[in-house]
């Protein structure tokens, strides 16, 4: 899914696989962008946050053309633009900042919530792609699971970041349904939903073959958009933070 191929000047094509829902997966096309901007990078700089907007759905059925806009190449950081086009137009507009390491305070104020480790906890994921594991829900509006890549990534620091944000799209959505009021005993088919706009800032190097505890928490509902923050920890190091508007709409009849 990584092996983009180069198609011009800072242009790559690659192919998604069919869900089981249709069309393509917004985690896939985050990471795929993120690799086409890595790919026009100096690999000494490594991304340190990126922010994207899911514009159309994706077609598993044609490919996926990221063209990638160098807007800046400085001595700390590089910026690029992505657009992620379709025969329909655009289904992807992202921006990602590299950033080379510096030595200064490394501080750590957020925390892992207690929750069961995943050895023994039931497997839940829904692709080969990946391991899920879901503990003990931590509190209303939240969704917890811990993740991890199902095959080895390799050395390249660059391929673990896309992996991340392959991963990182899983949870929002669970989070915002679960704190709308009527949630309760509901079925996935009860609701319409959709990623309107998605980022990451990566705090720590990762290793996405390892497993992660991702946590997430709606931090609100209004006009039917609900906006998840999500903490990746490894072990007990903060390694990411995620945040996602998501678009909810109830497909049951009212009351």
């Amino acid at each position: 899914m990584m092996a983009l191929e180069a198609h011009g000047p800072d242009t790559f094509v690659a192919l998604g696989p069919r869900y089981p829902w249709g069309g393509l997966y917004g985690g896939q096309i985050v990471a795929q962008g993120l690799r086409a901007a890595a790919l026009t990078v100096d690999p000494r700089y490594r991304v340190h946050s990126l922010h994207a907007f899911f514009i159309r759905r994706g077609d598993h059925e044609e490919p996926i053309r990221f063209q990638v806009e160098r807007l800046r190449n400085g001595r700390s950081f590089v910026t690029r633009a992505v657009v992620a086009r379709q025969s329909t137009g655009a289904i992807l507009n992202m921006s990602a900042s590299f950033h080379v390491a510096e030595q200064a305070t490394d501080m750590q104020a957020a925390e892992a919530p207690a929750v069961d480790g995943p050895d023994g906890v039931a497997a839940t994921s829904w692709s080969p792609m990946f391991d899920r594991r879901c503990p003990a829900r931590v509190g209303p509006g939240t969704s917890t699971a811990w993740l991890r890549m199902s095959d080895p990534v390799g050395d390249d620091p660059a391929l673990h970041a896309c992996a991340l944000a392959y991963l990182s799209d899983d949870l929002p959505t669970e989070a915002v349904i679960d704190l709308h009021p009527g949630s309760g005993g509901s079925r996935e088919q009860d609701w319409m939903t959709a990623s309107l706009d998605h980022a990451i800032w990566f705090h720590r190097p990762v290793k996405a073959d390892d497993w992660q505890l991702h946590h997430f928490r709606c931090h609100g509902l209004l006009s039917s958009r609900g906006l998840a923050i999500g903490q990746v920890f490894i072990g007990d190091a903060h390694v990411a933070t995620v945040a996602q508007e998501v678009l909810l709409r109830s497909r049951r009849p009212p009351p």
